[in-house]
């Protein structure tokens, strides 16, 4: 248990300083922004207490808020993630799931990319909205989505199979 949130901990720090000092300024041709920060939202354990990854949402989201002076909607992107997560891992990972033994080790490429896409684009979109809230400016929106999305999802997979364990 104490070794559990001691990974968890130092996957959160890593995330937000790693978001904070280095992801924060690529800002390629104005619309590719990665935020590899979800991934603590992506790879938390299926079996914890959702409420307590929705508030672990909301406290990532506010502290990348408070470093880029954004006003909370990381904040409210990261918890809207962590609320439709159980969805999102259904329709993924569909009876592993059900199941209760969804281990990001194991589970084949296709499914990870699937979830993967699914809470970066529903991430940024919300993101996005709330960042530029305007529909006269719904194409910029999606253009930020699409794009930031590709690149946070190739960032999130490349990631993931770095520091992947390999199963015993």
């Amino acid at each position: 248990m104490n070794s559990i949130f001691s990974i968890h901990t130092v996957r959160f720090i890593a995330l937000v300083f790693v978001q904070v000092l280095i992801l924060n300024h690529i800002n390629f041709l104005g619309y590719v922004n990665p935020y590899i920060y979800i991934l603590f939202i992506a790879l938390f354990p299926v079996k914890n207490n959702r409420i307590i990854l929705i508030l672990l949402s909301f406290l990532l989201g506010i502290t990348i808020d408070m470093f880029l002076d954004t006003g909370g909607i990381h904040a409210g992107a990261s918890v809207l993630i962590a609320y439709a997560r159980p969805v999102i891992l259904k329709s993924s990972f569909g009876t592993v799931y059900e199941h209760q033994s969804v281990k990001f080790n194991t589970v084949d490429f296709g499914s990870k990319l699937t979830y993967f896409t699914f809470l970066a684009v529903l991430h940024h979109f919300v993101l996005f909205t709330l960042e530029i809230f305007s529909i006269s400016k719904i194409i910029l929106i999606f253009q930020k989505t699409l794009f930031s999305s590709i690149f946070t999802i190739l960032l999130s997979v490349v990631v993931t199979i770095i520091f992947s364990r390999k199963p015993k």
